[in-house]
């Protein structure tokens, strides 16, 4: 085999560190429209996840389809400046503004798949089934976009959002209940047993303490229980927040293979609880992250928050064996590509597409860090103004924090957020 270069190939040499492009297996994008803008606290006030919800559904019931793009646009283009190269989208904003569908029922899923053909970041468009407005309670009118009444309804939603993946090349698919409490128990049963079996499966689980003891006053088991009981969960299981588990729920849910999908920044923001990582990783259990909200949106800070809660909550600094760095990276990419249903690869192994977040390697700390301490250093004190820039399928996208599309980008996002006149 000749080893002479091709006169064609063009080198760069870049004075960087890269790390694989992160998988945010975790999305509202239409959310991000709201975020930091529910921070305010009435004195005496009970304020938590319920009444953050009300401020949701404010925002929810005001969006457009050109106006989701928008922002889903701009969210992703955040993204990608921050690292992440793919976005799993739990998608519920189906209907318009009175609750009808759309002419096309996919509408909001095939715009939220065009933000992310814009943006340049892969996504696994998720559309949910979301059915009722609590265990055992009909819909409430502020979810009138949300809601299918039943199975047909969601999985033709669903056939319908695949045609859409044929529009961009890095758009895939996967399907959802919302929750426990917001489909009946039988149906998520159901659904799952009728929709594709080759596609990642996504819920919340065991996000609130209200909605564990609803669960268990309406059917005598906890939301994790119910689950392990009732569905057979593996490795095609993405479960997120599980905020309140007991032992038995954690060793279930690490035994399976499913992936717990946490998404600290969000899970604080919201009073939600820390999910017991120091047992789950002792049980080898499989996680990743997600921003949700996007109150946040760097995915080292998020991996922090979930090292530095456990060491806050046990006063020890040991939440993961051997090299925290690494076991984090490792996990949180592994187990990302399973949620969001990509097949696993070598990260820079000749052939392999090329997704990284490139750090400069002449900052004054990494300049001065040998090789045994790089990883860990990068990934405990580096922030977003360390990163060089971010490369998509061996191409940047960004660099020096500047998205290549970015003036029109921000541009579009700017006239939507200011007709809302939400903030």
């Amino acid at each position: 085999m000749s080893n002479v270069v091709p006169e064609h190939v063009s080198f760069e040499a870049v004075p960087g560190i890269a790390l694989p492009g992160f998988q945010n297996t975790h999305s509202h994008a239409f959310q991000y429209a709201m975020a930091g803008i529910a921070e305010v606290h009435s004195e005496n006030s009970s304020d938590d996840f319920w009444s953050w919800r009300e401020a949701m559904y404010q925002t929810a019931l005001a969006v457009n389809p050109d106006q989701v793009e928008a922002i889903a646009t701009m969210l992703y283009a955040e993204m990608l400046r921050n690292g992440y190269t793919h976005v799993v989208e739990f998608h519920y904003l189906h209907h318009d503004q009175q609750g009808r569908p759309y002419s096309d029922i996919a509408e909001m899923g095939g715009r939220l798949i065009s933000a992310a053909r814009k943006a340049g970041i892969g996504i696994t468009l998720v559309p949910v089934f979301y059915q009722q407005g609590g265990f055992g309670l009909p819909p409430q009118e502020r979810q009138r976009r949300f809601i299918q009444p039943d199975i047909d309804s969601y999985l033709l939603l669903l056939d319908q959002s695949r045609r859409h993946l044929s529009t961009y090349e890095r758009a895939t698919l996967g399907m959802s209940v919302h929750s426990l409490r917001a489909v009946r128990l039988p149906d998520i049963t159901r659904t799952f047993e009728m929709g594709p079996s080759d596609i990642p499966f996504h819920l919340h689980l065991s996000e609130q303490l209200k909605e564990v003891s609803d669960c268990v006053q309406y059917c005598g088991a906890r939301p994790a229980q119910w689950l392990l009981e009732n569905l057979p969960v593996s490795p095609r299981f993405n479960l997120v927040h599980c905020t309140h588990l007991d032992d038995n729920e954690l060793r279930g849910i690490a035994a399976s293979g499913a992936q717990v999908v946490l998404c600290p920044s969000t899970e604080g923001s919201l009073g939600d609880g820390i999910f017991r990582m120091r047992e789950y990783a002792g049980l080898k259990g499989q996680w990743t992250i997600g921003t949700d909200s996007h109150i946040l949106l760097n995915p080292l800070e998020e991996l922090r928050m979930i090292d530095y809660q456990q060491r806050l909550l046990s006063h020890q600094r040991n939440t993961f064996s051997g090299e925290a760095a690494r076991h984090m990276i490792e996990m949180a990419l592994v187990a990302g590509y399973r949620s969001a249903g990509l097949p696993q690869q070598s990260s820079f192994e000749i052939g392999s597409r090329l997704d990284a977040i490139v750090y400069h390697s002449q900052s004054h700390l990494l300049q001065t860090t040998s090789e045994k301490h790089l990883l860990s250093c990068l990934v405990y004190t580096a922030d977003s103004s360390k990163a060089l820039g971010t490369i998509v399928q061996g191409q940047w996208v960004v660099q020096s924090g500047i998205h290549r599309n970015g003036h029109s980008i921000k541009e579009d996002f700017l006239r939507a957020v200011r007709a809302l006149d939400l903030r």
